[in-house]
C-alpha cells in the first residue's frame, strides 16, 4: 500500500517512519517567502507545516488533514506557533473554501502529500495495513462505509472492476471470486483474514511484494474516494492560488502521479497524451507554469536514510494571471476488471 512516506512494499510489511519525503525538495520548490499565507492539505504528523514555519517568522500556514487523530495529534504544534498555524479538520478537495472562510486567500502556496500516513498504517486498529492484524477498518475521517463493508457487501464484477482499477491487480476477478466464496462462510472482517484470502489466489512477486498490496491499495483508495479528492484539490488550489503562488504536490503510486500530471500539463498549456477515456479539451489561456518539467525524485542520501522515499515523485507549477476554468464534469468509463 503506497501512500504519504510509503513505498509500496515498506508500507505494507516493512517498519514504519514518520519521516517526511523529499522535506529539501519540498521546501526548496514551494520558497515560503515572509509574510506569505501557506496551505499544507495533508498535515499528517506535521512535517512539512513544521518546515515552512521554520522558513520566516511572520508567515502563516493553514494545515488540513481528514483523520481527527491528526489534528487532535497536532494541537500542541498549534500552541507553540502561538496563532501562526491553524489546523482545521478538512478534505484538501476543500481547501479553497476552507482557506477562504479562515481568511487565508489568495494562497502563496499549497503542498499536498497524497496517500495514507504512516501514522495510519501503524496503527492496527486503523486496518490500513496486513503488517498488523486488526479491524479491516481503512477510513481516514472514521466515518462512512468501511473496507469490511465494501469487501462484504459488493457484488463480483463491481468488486473486481475496483481492484482491478484502483490497485491494477491483474488477479482481480479471481480475488473477488475468492472474496465472495469466503464470505459465504464467515464474514470478512479482518487485514489478516483479508489478506490470506488474496495470498490464497494470488502468488507472491519476485520482488517481494505481498501478494494483498495492490487488493489492500485499491480498497483503501476507494473507501476514502482518493483520486476523486486529489481532482478535486487540484482544481481548488488553482482557484486559491495568487498568481506567482505555488502548488506542490508529492505522489507516491502510478494513478496518482499520472492524474498530477495530466492536470499540470493541460493547465500549463502543452499538450498532454491523449486519453481514450476523456473528452477532447478545449485550449484555454495557461492557469499554470512548470516548475520542473520531470518529477523530482529522492537523493541517494535520503533513500538511505528512508526507504520509502523510492517512489515519491514531486510534480510543482506556478500560477499564472489567468482565471481559473468553470470545474469540468465527472469523466469517462471505468476500466473493467480482468
Amino acid at each position: 500500500m503506497t501512500g504519504r512516506g510509503g513505498r509500496v512494499t515498506d508500507a505494507a510489511g516493512g517498519p514504519a517512519r514518520h519521516v517526511p519525503v523529499l522535506a529539501r525538495e519540498v521546501q526548496d520548490t514551494l520558497s515560503p517567502q515572509p509574510g506569505g499565507r501557506y496551505l499544507d492539505g495533508t498535515f499528517g504528523a506535521g512535517g512539512y507545516t513544521r518546515a515552512i514555519l521554520g522558513a520566516a517568522p511572520d508567515l502563516r500556514v493553514l494545515a488540513l488533514d481528514r483523520d481527527p487523530e491528526a489534528i487532535a495529534a497536532g494541537q500542541a504544534l498549534v500552541a507553540e506557533m502561538q496563532g501562526r498555524l491553524v489546523l482545521e479538520q478538512a478534505r484538501f478537495g476543500d481547501l479553497d473554501a476552507v482557506a477562504e472562510r479562515l481568511g487565508f486567500t489568495p494562497l502563496d502556496g499549497v503542498v499536498l502529500d497524497i496517500g495514507v500516513s504512516s501514522m495510519q498504517l501503524d496503527d492496527a486498529e486503523r486496518g490500513f495495513s496486513f503488517r498488523f492484524d486488526g479491524p479491516l477498518d481503512m477510513r481516514m475521517e472514521k466515518a462512512g462505509d468501511s473496507a469490511a463493508d465494501l469487501v462484504n457487501q459488493m457484488e463480483e464484477g463491481p468488486l473486481a472492476d475496483l481492484i482491478y482499477q484502483y490497485g491494477e491487480e491483474r488477479r482481480s476477478r479471481a480475488i473477488a471470486r475468492a472474496i465472495l466464496a469466503a464470505r459465504k462462510e464467515q464474514p470478512i472482517t479482518t487485514t489478516k483474514r483479508l489478506a490470506d484470502i488474496v495470498s490464497s489466489v494470488v502468488r507472491q512477486s519476485p520482488d517481494g511484494i505481498h501478494p494483498a498490496t495492490r487488493t489492500f491499495q485499491a480498497l483503501r483508495i476507494a473507501v476514502n474516494d482518493e483520486l476523486g479528492e486529489l481532482e478535486r484539490a487540484l482544481e481548488a488550489a488553482e482557484r486559491a492560488l495568487r498568481p506567482g503562488g505555488r502548488l506542490v504536490v508529492v505522489t507516491f503510486h502510478s494513478l496518482e502521479d499520472r492524474i498530477v500530471k495530466r492536470f499540470l500539463t493541460e493547465r500549463a498549456g502543452r499538450e498532454a497524451a491523449p486519453s481514450r477515456h476523456a473528452p477532447a479539451v478545449a485550449t484555454q489561456e495557461p492557469t499554470f507554469t512548470l516548475v520542473n518539467r520531470r518529477p523530482l525524485t529522492a537523493q541517494h542520501d535520503e533513500l538511505a536514510a528512508n526507504p520509502r522515499a523510492r517512489s515519491a515523485k514531486l510534480r510543482a507549477a506556478e500560477r499564472t494571471l489567468a482565471p481559473a476554468p468553470e470545474a469540468a464534469p465527472p469523466g469517462g468509463p471505468k476500466k473493467k476488471g480482468r
